[in-house]
C-alpha cells in the first residue's frame, strides 16, 4: 500500500512494443476504476537505459509482469481471481 493514500499498489513492468503488455494494461486500467488500487506502468528498457538495470535483469524475459505492493503476483497474464483476492485481504 502506498503511504500516501493508503490503497494498493500494482506496478506493470513491460516494454515498448509489447502487444500483450498494452492488452494487459488496458484491462488493469479498468480493474484500478473497479477495485480501487493505485496503477503504475515501468518500461524496464527505459529504466535500465536511464542507469537501473536491475527490473531488466530479473523481468525482463517474462513481461508483462505485475507487482502488488513491490512483490511479483503474476507474469505474462493477469491472474484475476488471485489479484481480487489478494485486493481483499
Amino acid at each position: 500500500m502506498t503511504e500516501a493514500t493508503g490503497r494498493p499498489q500494482v506496478e506493470l513492468l513491460t516494454r515498448d512494443g509489447c502487444a500483450i503488455c498494452e492488452r494487459v494494461h488496458a484491462r488493469l486500467v479498468e480493474l484500478a476504476a473497479e477495485l480501487g488500487f493505485e496503477l503504475s506502468t515501468t518500461d524496464v528498457d527505459a529504466a535500465a537505459a536511464a542507469g537501473d538495470p536491475a527490473l531488466r535483469a530479473e523481468f525482463g524475459d517474462r513481461l508483462p509482469v505485475i507487482l502488488l505492493d513491490g512483490r511479483e503476483h503474476s507474469y505474462w497474464e493477469i491472474d484475476e481471481p488471485r489479484l481480487r483476492a489478494d485486493l481483499a485481504r
